[in-house]
Order: structure tokens, then C-alpha cells, then sequence
């Protein structure tokens, strides 16, 4: 290994590898062109992000209603949501994103590389947390927690011992005493997520992701990367994603008790109350409607796949709700 490599914390190097000069989020493909989430799988997800919006205008008391996609990637679920809201609602959609604004984009939404403030509606963040870079730490063999340092070929090193508040995020969310024992330190998001949903004037935040929580954290953590559909090791040069889960379970308890009380549920749940079931259609409907039969067994094929259990149905969905008045 050339020692003039330069080496950097996992959160540092990430933050270059994706958004840098040439970072990977800043590619012209977009996410869409090298992994699938639950928003390219099927439009019954966009359909139902539609219901939950139309839930949260009429909580508001109102059919004027704002719609944030934080991490828009190159603006699909706000493209597949306003479609399935037609005129039923009277949406002002906002794409968060970094990268620039796609072409042939519709005129409604607003690009921006920052969430709005004062926003009375939905803010929805699919997969967003999980690329909010963070630092990993490691246990060494006389259970020191040490910062793994991380050179551009993706080569590692244990660094300094974690102090401060990345260590107390640690004890209170994800201790390590076992050497060789690994763990993402989730403060970022955590900070990140509180300062998405404080933007909200009124109405609900939810963030949808890989995640796990205490009881049940990763013992070697689960940083990774992906490129082109698979799976790949996670090297900070640009040329991949790099992610890890999200302890979301975190994310919804702000030091001081500061965000509202959340709510923590499957994405196979959400989506059932929301009307997403992987339910076949009765085998009478292909007598009386053979082509209907045809449409209804495809969309329980896609809400299957939605809901899975060890796939996309097991994402865990952050809920947060914040009142306001009624306008």
C-alpha cells in the first residue's frame, strides 16, 4: 500500500464519492441506473404515497398541499405521484436533490438542493437516509472503539480512538466491545432527519429505508456498494454507491425529546393500510373478465414484491407527525 495515499474517515471519503467532482449521485443515470427501489419496481408505490398525501390534505383541512421528495433522485415519484393526484389535489411538489435538474422534467415541480422551510404537507424521503455518509467504527483487539480510515482504493485502517459525541451516540445507540465488532455511527442522519422534519410547518415526515434497530443491529455493520444492478465492495473513487442501514430507530429520538413522538412500521404494513395487498384475485374473475383477471394478477404480483418479507416489504417507514392549524 502506498503510504502517501491519502487517507480519511469513512464519512469524509463518502461525501467525495458521491457528491464530489464527479461523484456518483451527480452521474447523468441517476440512482435508476445501477439499483432499484420501490419507486421503479411499481407504480402502486407512487399510488399509494398519493393516498398518504391526499391523508395528510385532509388532516390539514385543506386541498392545497405541499409534497417534498427528499432525495429525488432524478424526480420519478413526484412525476408517478402528481399523475396519480390529477385534480383531486392542488400539489406544490419540491424535488430535494443535488444533482441537476433533469430534462423534460414537469414545470410543477420545484428543483432544489435544500428542503423548503415552512412546508404544510407530506415531506417523504425514500431511501434518502442510507447515503447521508457516516463515520464507521470498529472495536480493536482491547475493545478500544477506533474511527476506520479508509484510502481511495477502498484499503482500511483502524484511526484514532471515537470520543465525544460520536461515542456517546455509540453507547446509547449501538455499543461495541467485542474486537472486530463494526458499527455505522448514525449521528449524521440522525441531525440530518431532525433538520428535515423542524422544516415542516404542518403535516407528516416520513423516511422509508434499509434499516435495523437496537435490539437487532448488524454485529459487523453494513456498509456496501452497488454498481450496475449488484453488489459490489464499497471503494469511496466515485465509481459506486456506497450505503449502509440506517438506525432509524434513532433518527426518530432527538436528543432533548426535540421531534415529534414517531412511529416505526414495515414498509409491509405501511403499504397494506394504504391499500397495497399481494392478494390474488378470485380465479371466478378470469371467467367473467378474462383481461381484467389478466391486469389484477399483475398488480399482486407488484405488490408482492412490495411487501415481501426478506426483500423490499421488510424497509422500515419513520413516521413523524407535526400539528398544525388549520388554515
Amino acid at each position: 500500500m502506498d503510504e502517501t495515499c491519502q487517507w480519511q474517515g469513512w464519512r469524509e471519503a463518502t461525501e467525495r464519492a458521491l457528491y464530489g467532482p464527479g461523484g456518483f449521485y451527480l452521474r447523468p443515470e441517476g440512482p435508476a441506473g445501477h439499483f432499484r427501489t420501490s419507486v421503479h419496481a411499481s407504480p402502486l408505490f407512487a399510488a399509494a404515497v398519493a393516498r398518504l398525501l391526499g391523508e395528510v390534505a385532509e388532516e390539514l383541512g385543506t386541498a392545497e398541499v405541499d409534497l417534498v421528495d427528499v432525495g429525488a433522485g432524478r424526480g420519478e415519484l413526484l412525476t408517478a405521484v402528481l399523475a396519480a393526484v390529477g385534480s383531486s389535489l392542488s400539489v406544490r411538489a419540491y424535488a430535494v436533490e443535488r444533482a441537476a435538474r433533469p430534462d423534460g422534467l414537469d414545470p410543477r415541480v420545484e428543483w432544489t438542493d435544500r428542503v423548503p422551510r415552512g412546508v404544510r404537507g407530506l415531506l417523504f424521503a425514500n431511501e434518502w437516509l442510507d447515503n447521508v455518509p457516516a463515520d464507521v467504527a470498529e472495536a480493536d483487539e482491547a475493545g478500544t472503539v477506533r474511527y476506520v480510515e479508509v484510502a481511495p482504493d477502498g484499503t482500511e485502517r483502524l484511526g484514532a480512538p471515537v470520543t465525544g459525541p460520536d461515542a456517546d451516540w455509540l453507547a446509547r445507540w449501538w455499543p461495541l466491545s467485542e474486537p472486530g465488532t463494526r458499527a455505522e455511527i448514525g449521528r449524521p442522519r440522525d441531525e440530518a432527519w431532525a433538520a428535515a422534519v423542524a422544516s415542516l410547518a404542518a403535516g407528516r415526515a416520513v423516511a422509508v429505508d434499509y434499516a435495523h434497530v437496537r435490539a437487532s443491529r448488524p454485529p459487523f455493520g453494513s456498509l456496501t456498494g452497488f454498481r450496475a444492478g449488484r453488489e459490489v465492495p464499497p471503494v469511496p473513487d466515485g465509481g459506486c454507491d456506497v450505503t449502509s442501514h440506517v438506525a432509524l430507530d434513532a433518527c426518530g429520538a432527538a436528543p432533548g425529546g426535540g421531534l415529534p413522538v414517531a412511529e416505526l412500521v414495515t414498509q409491509r404494513e405501511a403499504l397494506g393500510r394504504l391499500g397495497v395487498s399481494g392478494e390474488r384475485p378470485p380465479l371466478a374473475l378470469a371467467s367473467t373478465d378474462p383481461a381484467g383477471y389478466v391486469r389484477a394478477l399483475a398488480s399482486a404480483g407488484e405488490a408482492a414484491e412490495l411487501t415481501a418479507r426478506g426483500g423490499l416489504g421488510d424497509f422500515l417507514w419513520l413516521t413523524q407527525r407535526v400539528p398544525g392549524a388549520v388554515r
